[in-house]
């Protein structure tokens, strides 16, 4: 594909426009996918286009901006170069994650590869909003290993909130999975 008279954005497009799957973003919209725009691009796919393009920290704000399209939200975090993401701009991205899809890439693409990402879960696990506190449990999931003591702690902690925002069931299990290795 000849990149010469097209933008970076422009270029994701194309490639998002050449891999979509009609049957994965049918199925996205059926099952409650918020955003208008959904290509149905799987993650793998998404993944390669990342590498294709490298990180881009303009290029990744411009994604993360787009709030209308599914692919945009989840190559953001992919394209932002870690070692600039600072800790207020995660909370700000932790914060305006529209769906657990979204945090769940965010976490494991880039929060947990941030020196601050133990402080980070600390912080949301205490925000009243619900997908601040999801994104807190996702990423501690993918700190457990290294943090067992803790991921117990807060599984349990956590236990409660499942009865009311069910998204969090999965990574509460996975936190409490630890325990049997404590």
């Amino acid at each position: 594909m000849d990149s010469a008279p097209y933008s970076p954005m422009q270029l994701i497009k194309r490639h998002l426009f050449a891999m979509r799957n009609g049957v994965i973003a049918d199925t996205l919209r059926r099952g409650g996918s918020p955003f208008s725009i959904i290509f149905g691009v799987n993650l793998p796919q998404l993944t390669e286009i990342a590498a294709t393009h490298g990180p881009d920290r303009e290029l990744a704000e411009k994604l993360w901006a787009n709030t209308t399209t599914r692919e945009s939200m989840l190559l953001a975090p992919m394209l932002m170069p870690r070692e600039d993401f600072n800790e207020d701009e995660a909370t700000r991205w932790a914060e305006q994650s529209p769906c657990p899809e979204v945090t769940d890439v965010l976490c494991l693409k880039l929060l947990r590869h941030q020196p601050y990402a133990l402080d980070l879960v600390k912080r949301l696990l205490d925000d009243p909003k619900p997908m601040s506190r999801y994104t807190a449990l996702r990423l501690m999931c993918n700190l457990a290993p290294q943090h067992i003591e803790m991921a117990v702690e807060i599984g349990r902690r956590a236990q409660p909130e499942v009865a009311h925002y069910p998204q969090t069931r999965q990574p509460v299990e996975v936190l409490l999975s630890y325990a049997d290795l404590d």
